[in-house]
This record gives C-alpha cells, structure tokens and sequence, in this order.
C-alpha cells in the first residue's frame, strides 16, 4: 500500500487560499471539497486539506495556531531543479505569500521559503542527491 499525506491547514479565508494555490499552478480536487473544506493536489500520494477554522476546530481541542506570530510546523516540498525552486517561490509571492528568509544556496541543496496568506511556512528545495552523499557531516 502506498502512503498518502495529507496536511490539514486551518485557513481564514477558504476562497482566498484556494486560489493561492491554485495560482501556485496547484489543482483542487472537487471530491474533497465543500464551503468548509478544500483538497488541494500536490502529487498522486501529497495533499494539503484547507479547512474553515470551524471545520479544523472539529478536529483538535486546542487552539488554532496563530502562524502569522508563530511557527506550528514547516512543510517542505521537494523540486526537480533550482529554477523550479525559484519559479514555485516566485509565484507564491506573485500569489500574496511572503518570503520567509533569503535562498539557501549549500552547493549540493538549494531551498527558498515562503509563508501563505495564513502564516502557515512552506519550504522549496532542490538537491543534488549523488553530491548530497559527500556533503557535509549532520551537526
């Protein structure tokens, strides 16, 4: 059986956010969508489920995250070259994200970040697995 993820975010403005990402040249997929919910397609086996903040509420009995003051997680999204990097950056900013730091240039690894209209921080990166093998020592 292959492994699907789904990352559930709380979202404000469920219309907004879908087209976010669908700016970010993403699909939604209507069987999983309703007014409170919307599945937006990463991959054949990666998802990320936006959901109204009543929606995501039934879910958890903590408090939403405040992820505009605050990091819950870092979503990290691998791409095929560094100009897919930069293109995904670039359009989520184009789409109202924000830069979450400068590009990360490590020779073997190049990562750019960014923050959706939520706060929630998503990562980009490109590797170069066979020069990632003889990279640096894990600190």
């Amino acid at each position: 059986m292959t492994t699907s993820i789904f990352v559930n975010l709380p979202v404000s403005d469920l219309e907004a956010s879908k087209a976010f990402y669908t700016a970010l040249g993403y699909t939604i997929n209507p069987n999983f969508t309703d007014e409170t919910a919307a599945c937006v397609v990463f991959s054949d086996t990666i998802y990320t489920m936006l959901l109204t903040h009543d929606k995501f509420s039934q879910f958890t009995k903590q408090p939403i995250a405040d992820t505009h003051n605050s990091t819950a997680a870092i979503v990290a999204l691998s791409a095929d070259s560094r100009e897919a990097v930069d293109a995904l950056a670039t359009k989520a900013l184009e789409a109202g994200g924000t830069e979450t730091y400068d590009a990360q240039d490590l020779g073997f690894m190049y990562s750019r970040a960014f923050r959706d209209l939520d706060g929630h921080h998503w990562e980009v990166f490109w590797m170069d697995q066979a020069a990632a093998q003889d990279g640096p020592p894990a600190s």
